[in-house]
């Protein structure tokens, strides 16, 4: 998986910051979207992040994910 991947939330994951559902739990299980980065590191220093896929899905939402909880599409 690398940035500019299109990608498909394959598992049941919920937010509460879905802009159309502030504060209200959302699935956001099949949504599509694009990779926009990896977190390997902060600050010039590496780090072992917990959900390290950043993935943009329209201009106001975008989350961050495990990588068994995205799948890339074409």
């Amino acid at each position: 998986m690398k940035v500019g991947d299109r990608v498909r939330i394959n598992k049941s994951v919920i937010v509460y910051h879905h802009p159309s559902h502030k504060n209200e739990p959302f699935d956001v299980k099949g949504l599509e979207g694009e990779v926009i980065g990896i977190v390997v590191e902060w600050q010039g220093r590496p780090v072992s992040a917990n959900l390290p896929v950043l993935v943009q899905f329209d201009k106001k939402f975008r989350g961050h994910f495990r990588e068994d909880e995205v799948e890339i599409i074409s």
